[in-house]
């Protein structure tokens, strides 16, 4: 199997961070997840990832915010982020 884009998964609800999880692995795609919107601007800064799922409803920094801040760095201008609520 090829592996596919790298992607970060950003979900704070454990059964659904587990679910998409597990379809990610079972079609090859490498990933990294974070529990929250400052969870995943450090990951982000660690790797840009080529996909971004982001959970818009979380406590603390939610999916929108987060999304204004990563878009906020021009070195992610190409990083595509698919909403999740």
């Amino acid at each position: 199997m090829v592996e596919g884009p790298f992607v970060l998964l950003v979900e704070d609800d454990p059964a659904n961070r587990g679910l998409a999880s597990r379809i990610l692995t079972t079609c090859g795609y490498p990933h990294d997840i974070a529990v929250d919107g400052q969870d995943a601007l450090a990951k982000v800064a660690g790797r840009t990832p080529d996909l971004i799922l982001m959970d818009l409803s979380m406590p603390g920094m939610d999916g929108w915010e987060a999304t204004r801040r990563v878009r906020s760095d021009p070195t992610n201008a190409e990083v595509r982020i698919i909403a999740l609520t």
